[in-house]
């Protein structure tokens, strides 16, 4: 059975996951993030926290957070950031830049990556770090 709450793979399995593939479940677990963050957080009503919800996980809100992280990322990190980037995408979401949209993909892909390897505090570290822009305005 898989440990789906806390799948701790190791190195040898994660690696087995394409780029897409980490960036797929990391664009969940940021998204979950998000929102456990609002509703411990702010005072919105559902439709405001939708609101907040898709304001910060869009395209071009991952990509400034992806860039307030590269100086805190490790080699290690910054490598799997950077395939998750430069990963060949086939669509990109009506709205969204390409450059953003390959930053997010990044970002993505290192939270599915830290997730699956188990790494709870960094991804906490991490998501914190992301929010630094917005969390004077939601407290």
């Amino acid at each position: 059975m898989c440990e789906c709450f806390s799948p701790d793979m190791s190195p040898a399995q994660v690696r087995e996951i394409s780029s897409l593939g980490l960036a797929h479940v990391g664009d969940a677990v940021y998204e979950l993030l998000v929102r456990t963050w609002l509703c411990t957080h702010g005072r919105h009503t559902n439709k405001g926290m939708h609101r907040e919800t898709v304001a910060l996980v869009r395209a071009a809100a991952q990509a400034r957070a992806a860039a307030r992280l590269q100086e805190t990322l490790t080699p290690e990190e910054r490598e799997v950031y950077r395939r998750g980037r430069n990963t060949q995408v086939h669509s990109v979401p009506k709205g969204a830049d390409l450059a953003d949209y390959h930053a997010a993909t990044g970002l993505e892909a290192l939270f599915g990556w830290l997730y699956l390897t188990g790494q709870g505090e960094r991804l906490e570290t991490l998501f914190r770090l992301s929010l630094e822009e917005v969390r004077g305005h939601a407290t």
